[in-house]
């Protein structure tokens, strides 16, 4: 049933192809066709979008697919292209290509010119992007990085986000304290004191930050991510439903926000909304098993075990392997008070995974429930032995006498 729906969902976009889809709904759906190897189909999709519709990144994502056919040719007339509807959209694109190419000098040039634009990249972006294994060993290479590409203010910002992911907020925090004394109040800088304010678990500090700047530049990525990531840490789930709303609005062809989105939206309640997002992802992405377990948890969360269990079981099927899915699925039928199917399909969890105590102790409840409690007690003291003091008071209420 899930997989008769799902193919019908499927089959109803692409026949809206002809009835005119926006170009989001092209990207989306061709960037889901290159991460799935379907590159060559991912070409047919844009070839008749840019048909419909000249713009710039539907350029820049047809060379992208081209990229992994590998015909660098038709990719660099369709970077060039980008750059002929939107100055410098392709050059960053150029540049990989030309290095993966071996043209340095070229490869460069593209470089210089996205450096100077709108499209700049940041420096972390580039220096990890292995397309330019082939140059970056060059004395150009190294010239090219003697230049002053990005202000004080960038580096800052750059360097903030580097300790915060390493977990040096000391560190991230001086330089905070040294961009405050030079650029005050700088939208850059209140956002860099948004993702210290996080990384210390201050939400609301962090919330009022980034609602502050965003209602003067209402578009910017970045600043809306974090708000919507500091929205869901309060759990703010109406807001960051909002907030994820505004970056799909901006057509941010990340598919992903989708799921985010949907999460949020199971979280207020409002089942019909997320299992719309959820779909629309597995439209993109069928089989996928993060998406097939949020529909369960959806299903699960709005009363509907029954079909809850058709999508944790369509799952299963599909990623038998993975002990999670094992688990949503003997949740769902501790639920529903079947304790021997849950307590199969948490055994075959524990298989795979033995060391989650959380698993041990629902077992230990099933197993209780069906009436074998020196079972249950062997799992109790097993879910306690790895941590989880919950299973003390099932082990003082049934298992000492």
């Amino acid at each position: 049933m899930i997989k008769k729906t799902l193919i019908l969902i499927t089959a109803l976009l692409i026949s809206g192809i002809a009835c005119g889809q926006s170009s989001f709904d092209f990207l989306l759906r061709a960037k889901a066709l290159t991460v799935k190897g379907e590159s060559a189909n991912a070409v047919a999709l844009l070839t008749k979008a840019i048909g419909e519709k000249q713009e710039s990144r539907l350029y820049v994502e047809r060379a992208e697919a081209y990229l992994f056919e590998g015909d660098y040719l038709k990719a660099i007339n369709d970077f060039n292209t980008a750059n002929s509807l939107e100055s410098h959209s392709g050059d960053y694109g150029l540049a990989r290509i030309y290095a993966i190419r071996g043209e340095r000098d070229a490869s460069l040039h593209h470089l210089e010119m996205n450096m100077l634009s709108s499209f700049k990249k940041s420096e972390k972006e580039i220096l990890l992007d292995p397309a330019f294994s082939l140059v970056e060993n060059t004395p150009e290479w190294r010239q090219f990085w003697k230049r002053d590409w990005y202000s004080g203010l960038e580096t800052g910002i750059s360097e903030i986000e580097y300790y915060l992911s390493a977990g040096k907020r000391e560190n991230a925090a001086e330089v905070l304290s040294e961009l405050r004394g030079s650029y005050k109040d700088h939208e850059e800088v209140i956002y860099a004191g948004a993702m210290l304010s996080l990384s210390y678990g201050k939400t609301g500090d962090a919330v009022i930050s980034l609602t502050g700047i965003l209602a003067s530049d209402h578009g910017d990525e970045k600043y809306l991510r974090l708000l919507a990531k500091a929205q869901t840490y309060s759990s703010n789930w109406a807001g960051a439903s909002v907030a994820y709303s505004k970056l799909l609005d901006m057509e941010i062809p990340d598919a992903g926000l989708l799921l985010s989105r949907a999460e949020c939206y199971s979280k207020t309640g409002e089942a019909d909304k997320a299992m719309t997002d959820v779909n629309r992802y597995l439209s993109l992405y069928p089989g996928d098993k993060t998406a097939l377990s949020m529909a369960g948890r959806i299903k699960t969360a709005a009363g509907d075990n029954l079909k809850a269990l058709e999508y944790f079981s369509e799952n299963l099927k599909l990623h038998p392997d993975d002990p999670m899915c094992y688990i949503d699925r003997a949740n769902s039928y501790l639920s529903l008070k079947s304790w021997d199917p849950a307590i199969k399909d948490y055994s075959m969890s524990l298989d795979l995974d033995p060391d989650n105590s959380d698993a041990w102790l629902n077992k230990g409840t099933a197993q209780l429930n069906s009436g074998k409690t020196a079972d249950a007690c062997h799992d109790f003291r097993q879910s306690l032995r790895l941590g989880n003091k919950r299973a003390t008071d099932y082990i003082s209420r049934y298992c000492i006498k």
